[in-house]
């Protein structure tokens, strides 16, 4: 059987069979020139004051996510500093090694974000590659 077939399946049962989108090193040093995308750090807050942050970060735990990305916008903006991103906007998850960050992309997924994407190095490989 062809992977269209169950691509349709998967879509027919509300299932997603596509592979989540996964971000570079590069796209992530090139987020300073794309303030329309959103880069969030869903490790603990201790775990960020140890190594300090990706620049344009912001962090929001993986735990309160859910939460946080439910809030009115103006209650995010407030906290964040940022917009809250619309249900289209490119939003860039990353943690330590990137499993967090990856449920962190299939939990915005679920809530209706569209271009939900996993930097898989996530800090591990921007400390190597900026000599932290």
């Amino acid at each position: 059987m062809c992977a269209s077939f169950f691509d349709w399946i998967a879509s027919s049962l509300g299932l997603s069979s596509n592979k989540m989108s996964i971000a570079t090193y590069e796209e992530v040093l090139d987020l300073p020139n794309h303030p329309e995308k959103l880069l969030i750090d869903v490790r603990g807050v201790d775990e960020v004051k140890e190594t300090g942050a990706i620049p344009t970060s912001i962090n929001i735990p993986l735990p309160i996510l859910e939460f946080e990305l439910n809030q009115s916008p103006a209650s995010f903006k407030a906290k964040y500093g940022r917009d809250m991103p619309q249900q289209e906007a490119e939003i860039i998850f990353h943690c330590k090694m990137g499993g967090r960050a990856q449920k962190a992309a299939e939990l915005a997924t679920q809530l209706g974000f569209q271009n939900a994407r996993n930097y898989k190095g996530s800090w591990t490989e921007w400390a190597a590659k900026q000599g932290k």
